[in-house]
């Protein structure tokens, strides 16, 4: 049965977890903190419970996947780690004499087991409520921004991401013995997928050949992750595409190719919501449904902080009904008044463009000159007809044989105007300062848990990512917060 599980068998041995994991290891600390009962109640209806071999404790499961966000390895190296790894075996609730899970178990309850289940919910409301519970939450504010996911294929041909993996492990081989480079294999200069799947393969068994060079860590590290990349990826390698990735933009002149989480989270730097989303979406469209998810989790928000992607017409409207102080300073392109298909433009804060719904950039705006000073300003911006001359969206956008086209809106409403008399505040002044907080972690998210490139392709697999990140972080955040009491 898998409930009998969730529990560490008991073992003679079982004492040395008090002499090698340390009361400060976090990972005990994580184990002391959270009750991971919750994943079981949660997954029990993805099991089978009276057919069938008896099946890995779905939370021993999930708590692999969360040891693999945190020190940000492969599948294949993560349980190897936990081969040996004492306070690896004490935080998965195993003996120490325990076997480990074949590796290729994860990617199965990953497809598998957490289908279909809203895990970046669930695991964030956990943490906001274990945080609420500790007296950690003092604050009623929220800080709000997104940060960018480079799609794991597209950025680079197939080919390329092989060439990449594979040189790297041939110089992590170099720096052990040079000699190996007479053994190798010829490199592939054929333009073909196919040819340089079989020199990957042939380099992976020349290294395996050698035991010893391969046990090397970090020949071993780079090894892993070129034979996951062939054994569990070759399909994917083969389409080069990720369906559901777009193209965002970062900048007027830079542009990525993936996903956008978009986050709220308290001054004390605790993550109280996300939402994940295709790149081209804009941050400020996000922000309802993260201030409700947040509410959702028992969090009471006084003030949002953020930067001026949110300070569009709706989302003032949005905090006004809510008896909400929305601090996002003004910008004279985004505070629109009343203006047309806005669901098929939407600004771009960095670039300071607007993109339309095929995901064109605006190249140039033009203020627009109104002799009647009673009529608000307004702001056309062009895009370029070349493209809008073949676009799928183009009837009823583009009139056939225009020299231009163009996107205008008007400036400053009533609505405007008292954000603007809020804008002299020294309380919206002051709260604007707490929001270095949001850029801080996310670049904890990219730099310390492989956040910066999707660990998979399609929208599911990014949200599981997210999910695991983000309750990694948040769980780690409590603990310093605890230790600082």
């Amino acid at each position: 049965m898998i409930k009998q599980q969730q529990t560490m068998i008991l073992s003679p041995y079982s004492g040395i977890y008090d002499i090698v994991v340390p009361n400060d290891n976090l990972l005990r600390k994580i184990n002391e903190l959270i009750d991971f009962s919750f994943i079981y109640d949660e997954l029990l209806d993805k099991y089978c419970l009276d057919n069938g071999r008896n099946a890995i404790a779905p939370t021993r499961m999930f708590k692999y996947l969360l040891l693999k966000t945190i020190f940000d390895l492969s599948d294949i190296d993560i349980v190897e780690r936990s081969k040996y790894d004492m306070s690896f075996k004490y935080f998965l609730d195993m003996a120490p004499e325990d076997d480990v899970i074949d590796a290729s178990s994860l990617t199965k309850f990953r497809k598998l087991r957490l289908k279909d289940l809203n895990l970046l919910d669930m695991l964030i409301n956990k943490t906001v409520t274990v945080a609420l519970e500790k007296g950690i939450i003092k604050s009623k504010s929220v800080i709000v921004d997104a940060t960018h996911t480079k799609a794991r294929y597209n950025q680079k041909s197939p080919r390329e991401i092989l060439q990449e993996r594979s040189k790297k492990l041939r110089k992590s081989v170099y720096e052990i013995d040079e000699t190996m480079k007479d053994i190798f294999p010829v490199k592939n200069t054929v333009d073909k997928l196919e040819e340089e799947i079989v020199y990957c393969q042939k380099l992976i068994k020349a290294i395996e050949s050698n035991e010893l060079l391969a046990s090397f860590p970090k020949v071993k590290e780079k090894l892993n992750l070129l034979s996951e990349t062939l054994d569990d990826d070759i399909e994917r390698l083969n389409i080069s595409s990720d369906a559901d990735a777009k193209i965002g933009h970062k900048t007027a002149d830079s542009s990525f190719f993936g996903y956008k989480t978009h986050i709220a989270m308290s001054e004390e730097r605790i993550i109280t919501a996300a939402a994940i989303t295709t790149g081209e979406k804009s941050d400020g469209k996000e922000l309802k449904a993260l201030i409700n998810k947040t509410m959702d989790s028992g969090f009471k928000i006084d003030t949002i902080i953020g930067d001026a992607a949110y300070s569009e017409k709706g989302n003032i409207e949005f905090a006004n009904e809510n008896g909400i102080q929305l601090v996002s300073k003004l910008n004279t392109a985004v505070t629109q008044g009343h203006r047309r298909k806005e669901d098929e433009f939407e600004f771009n804060k960095d670039a300071g463009m607007y993109v339309c719904k095929a995901g064109h950039m605006a190249f140039r705006k033009v203020n627009q000159i109104r002799k009647n000073k009673n009529l608000n300003k307004a702001v056309s911006y062009y895009f370029d007809i070349d493209k809008c001359k073949y676009c799928s969206y183009k009837e009823g956008c583009y009139k056939e044989g225009s020299k231009s086209k163009t996107y205008t809106v008007t400036i400053k409403s009533d609505v405007h105007k008292a954000q603007m008399d809020f804008e002299k505040s020294e309380y919206f002044k002051e709260k604007s300062k707490e929001r270095y907080k949001i850029e801080a972690k996310n670049s904890e998210l990219k730099h310390r848990h492989g956040y910066d490139v999707a660990s998979s392709s399609g929208l599911v697999g990014m949200q599981l990512q997210g999910a695991v990140a983000i309750f990694a972080v948040n769980l780690k955040r409590i603990i310093k917060l605890i230790g600082g009491k």
